[in-house]
């Protein structure tokens, strides 16, 4: 119950995944399929909306809370 907040706070599922797919291909993923933190951080400070940087540094807040 006390985890609930995290999929209620990802509107929109894959956004980012999709988004380092087309942005860097698959350099970008380990081979579990998570997405490396290294390229989160070069993502986030290259992204152009607003929007995509949040998303970013929620995936890099996720990461954070992962591990």
């Amino acid at each position: 119950m006390a985890d609930d907040w995290i999929q209620k706070s990802i509107k929109h599922p894959g956004r980012t995944t999709n988004y380092m797919r087309n942005r860097y291909g698959d350099s970008a993923f380990n081979k579990d399929g998570t997405i490396k933190d290294s390229y989160l951080k070069k993502a986030a400070k290259t992204a152009k909306t607003q929007s995509m940087k949040s998303a970013i540094n929620e995936a890099l807040t996720l990461h954070k809370i992962d591990d």
